[in-house]
């Protein structure tokens, strides 16, 4: 998990503990399943707002 971005650990730590899915998250963020699982897996990187959209999901839970 080293090699993964600090966005996508966040992303999974956040899931594991919430006990979300990627289609939960995909859903409350307002971008597609797709964008999360690159996302997670650091085939892309999140833009700037793809951040901030993500990030104000996580801390509205």
């Amino acid at each position: 998990m080293d090699n993964l971005s600090e966005l996508a650990q966040q992303l999974i730590k956040f899931e594991h503990d919430n006990n979300l899915n990627d289609n939960e998250v995909a859903f409350g963020s307002h971008l597609s399943v797709e964008r999360i699982h690159d996302i997670k897996s650091s085939n892309s990187v999140a833009t700037s707002e793809e951040t901030e959209l993500l990030q104000r999901f996580m801390q509205s839970k």
